[in-house]
């Protein structure tokens, strides 16, 4: 008989504990400061039920970089505010904790301080080229810390929900449209 020993993950029970604790009060403390900076104005922006104006210049960099290749350059314009549209129709369903845990990801996402260390973009959004956002996106998607992975997975679920919710977006994944009743 063979026996083999499986090797352990790199991370234990505690050190995941730690990760997680650590994870949670920086995203606490970064909710905190938004808060209390005034970053984190519940007012939404014109023309939204949830969006608020600091949510939009990110967004506004981050769909055009997750609709590469599925939209054309020239019709970009109006795939992004059909985008913004969807995706605050959907924010503005969710359960009121879920949409705590995404205006706290917008916030830190927002704010200067945080956004720099945690995406590496330390200007502000508009000034944001693709490579960087893309640099970004890769990072979190391939991050050690959970955390970063799960704002990866919900930035992606969030964008690509408003947009092939759109009818527009269906011609290019041959999606014919629901049937007729």
């Amino acid at each position: 008989m063979n026996d083999s020993v499986v090797a352990a993950p790199g991370l234990s029970r505690r050190g995941l504990l730690k990760v997680g604790l650590m994870g949670s009060a920086f995203l606490a403390t970064a909710g905190l400061a938004a808060t209390l900076s005034g970053c984190s104005a519940s007012t939404p922006a014109n023309g939204f039920a949830i969006l608020r104006d600091a949510d939009l210049p990110f967004l506004k960099a981050l769909i055009p970089v997750m609709l590469a290749g599925a939209v054309k350059p020239e019709q970009m314009p109006q795939a992004i505010d059909g985008t913004l549209q969807n995706l605050d129709y959907s924010l503005n369903r969710l359960s009121p904790e879920m949409l705590k845990l995404t205006v706290q990801l917008f916030d830190v996402l927002a704010m200067a301080v945080t956004r720099g260390p945690l995406t590496g973009i330390w200007g502000s959004w508009e000034n944001a080229s693709s490579e960087d956002i893309t640099h970004f996106l890769n990072r979190w998607q391939n991050s050690s810390l959970s955390l970063l992975r799960m704002g990866h997975a919900s930035l992606l679920q969030l964008v690509m929900m408003a947009w092939y919710g759109r009818p527009e977006s269906w011609a290019h994944c041959g999606y014919p449209g629901p049937p007729r009743v």
